[in-house]
């Protein structure tokens, strides 16, 4: 009979490699669920900031199904934008909202959580990058750089929560799932950082600053508050870390190889928490984010 055990635990499969099907039709390996269902924090987020800067209004008017009953954004609103960048702004929002569904149709998902996208907490971010305040407080509103650069902070993030998370998938359907989301995502950051890298060398008003620097202090601060090393790098960086260590020009960040850089979920809640500490809400989360990863370091707490 012991015998007869010991072979059992061989056939049968590690729970991570089980295979549920879930309520919409994908087999998703159960270990791939929450992974798959993280990415959703930063979606939201990405899917509110440009569908108000560029309609004046979000999910709940444009797919208010998918919010799942989760609060409005507070403090969101439309910006100044000049015709092209409002075009390019109005096509990320609607690729959020796909990949809201696509996520959402692979895994049950959870509810919008609270976001902070107002001005202010925006200025906050920006005043933490500098050590000092900015007078007056930075407006991710008000034109078009001061958006480039508000939007600067978001789909990096996510796209480097895309690489961590891939070597951890089991399934095929997690995989091509991420594969896809990383594309676009990486996508959005390309044209965000080209548009940001044409203007470096312009000042942002008032502040006689120029783009670069404030990309520079915005990366610089994402790897302090992520614990974890180089994982971010600015439009122009010393000539030994930019491509085969001979250039300054930046305009895709990446490793000596100019490989993607990859980030846990840890790090990322430390960083659009803004405390540093997974377990520490805050930032543009108040309430933290959504979802079992999320909330279990905030139950640790």
């Amino acid at each position: 009979m012991a015998l007869f055990f010991f072979f059992l635990l061989f056939l049968v499969p590690s729970s991570k490699c089980v295979e549920f099907k879930s309520l919409h039709g994908q087999h998703v390996p159960r270990g791939d669920v929450d992974l798959l269902e993280f990415p959703l924090n930063l979606e939201y987020f990405e899917a509110e900031l440009f569908l108000y800067a560029s309609l004046g209004y979000g999910l709940d008017k444009v797919a208010p199904n998918l919010a799942m009953g989760g609060p409005s954004p507070v403090g969101a609103r439309a910006a100044n934008l000049g015709p092209l960048l409002k075009d390019i702004i109005l096509q990320f929002a609607l690729q959020e909202v796909g990949h809201l569904k696509a996520i959402k149709k692979t895994v049950k998902g959870f509810p919008r959580p609270l976001l902070n996208l107002s001005a202010a907490s925006f200025a906050t971010v920006m005043d933490k990058a500098f050590g000092y305040t900015l007078e007056p407080p930075f407006d991710p509103y008000a034109n078009d750089i001061n958006f480039l650069l508000a939007s600067y902070l978001v789909p990096y993030v996510g796209l480097t929560g895309y690489v961590g998370a891939n070597p951890k998938l089991h399934g095929a359907v997690s995989k091509r799932l991420v594969a896809g989301l990383l594309g676009v995502e990486s996508g959005q950051d390309a044209v965000i950082r080209a548009l940001l890298y044409e203007r470096k060398a312009w000042e942002v008003k008032p502040y006689g600053i120029t783009v670069a620097e404030f990309t520079d202090r915005m990366s610089e601060l994402r790897n302090k508050l992520g614990h974890d090393g180089l994982k971010d790098e600015g439009l122009v960086v010393p000539p030994n870390l930019g491509a085969e260590g001979k250039i300054k020009g930046n305009v895709l960040a990446g490793d000596k190889y100019s490989v993607a850089y990859d980030r846990t979920p840890e790090e990322i809640l430390r960083i659009v928490y803004g405390s540093g500490n997974e377990s520490v809400s805050g930032g543009f989360y108040p309430k933290g984010g959504n979802g079992r990863i999320a909330r279990s370091h905030l139950w640790s707490a």
